[in-house]
């Protein structure tokens, strides 16, 4: 498989989408020219350099944003890398409104993501802070190992939230009980949710 073959998946998230898709193909098509291997992961288009995650594609309901999971590393040089909230630690994301200043912005994207993938190449990390008010629960610390987004999502989350959920993971005895909490409320992190919000 070459680096540049089309996902299926994402073929079919393309078909799927409702809202952003000319943007998402149109940030498909860049990033695909950048020798990325074209992924699925967390319900969305990523692009990965030998299993390393290095951008991810996503919409919301004002903008669609191209995410880079070291973004942090970047030197953003144009200053138009933006942290979704203070507790955003590595991800930083280029948000985008339409599918013009995207077309606009082409060269300095791949610019950018030839730079992650410098980074991610060279072996950086970005250096986290330790969240020291309160413990993560080893199985939440294990998910967020196994899925980057969920950490990113995690994080973007207000302290407030992020304390309910660790309270309500950690108050489970047993740790299947813990892993099943997290599990269930996966997708409510994802989705930007705290623990009460339906």
């Amino acid at each position: 498989m070459t680096n540049t073959e089309k996902n299926h998946k994402v073929d079919e998230f393309l078909s799927k989408a409702k809202q952003w898709k000319d943007e998402f193909i149109s940030l498909r098509n860049i990033i695909l020219d950048c020798e990325l291997t074209e992924d699925f992961k967390w319900k969305h288009p990523c692009y990965t350099l030998e299993g390393k995650n290095i951008v991810l594609i996503h919409g919301f309901k004002d903008y669609c944003a191209l995410l880079f999971h070291k973004g942090a590393l970047l030197k953003d040089t144009n200053q138009i890398l933006i942290q979704q909230t203070e507790n955003v630690q590595a991800a930083r994301q280029l948000r985008f409104k339409n599918v013009k200043e995207i077309a606009e912005m082409k060269t300095t994207i791949k610019a950018y993501i030839q730079e992650a993938i410098e980074i991610e190449n060279a072996g950086l990390k970005v250096d986290l802070k330790e969240h020291t008010e309160y413990i993560i629960p080893e199985e939440l610390h294990n998910k967020f190992e196994e899925t980057p987004a969920l950490k990113t999502a995690f994080e973007a989350l207000t302290p407030g939230r992020q304390r309910a959920y660790i309270f309500y993971f950690s108050q489970a005895k047993q740790s299947k009980t813990r892993e099943a909490r997290i599990e269930k409320y996966m997708q409510q992190i994802l989705d930007g949710k705290g623990l009460n919000d339906r």
